[in-house]
């Protein structure tokens, strides 16, 4: 089983930064894919991005296209969000998952098997 740690979120302001962390332990070999989602309060968990281990391979949502970067260090183990020029309606709730699964609809939460505790980002105005 894969274990899941997120880290990096924090409260910034508007036009800011920030870089997301998720630390795989355990069988990471049985996640393919990385990818990481969002909830805001009172809305569903909305697809943000996601990467394939061994080709770096990566999708992004429309509304994080151009402004977040998805990578991954895999000495590390380690799959980062680099998020640049934050807005308000980017706070939420960020997860990072891990799916088993070919590449492929990788915006489907259905696709994921494993899941961190999620990190918060508050964007303020």
């Amino acid at each position: 089983q894969v274990q899941l740690v997120e880290s990096g979120g924090g409260l910034v302001q508007a036009g800011d930064s920030l870089r997301l962390s998720c630390a795989a332990s355990g069988r990471t070999f049985s996640s393919s894919t990385m990818g990481w989602f969002r909830q805001a309060p009172g809305k569903g968990r909305e697809f943000v991005s996601a990467i394939r281990w061994s080709s770096g391979m990566t999708t992004y949502a429309d509304s994080v296209q151009g402004r977040f970067t998805i990578s991954r260090d895999n000495a590390k183990n380690t799959v980062y969000l680099q998020m640049n020029s934050l807005k308000p309606e980017d706070t939420a709730i960020y997860y990072c998952a891990g799916s088993p699964y070919g590449w492929g609809r990788m915006s489907d939460s259905q696709k994921y098997d494993t899941w961190g505790q999620g990190t918060q980002v508050t964007v303020s105005s």
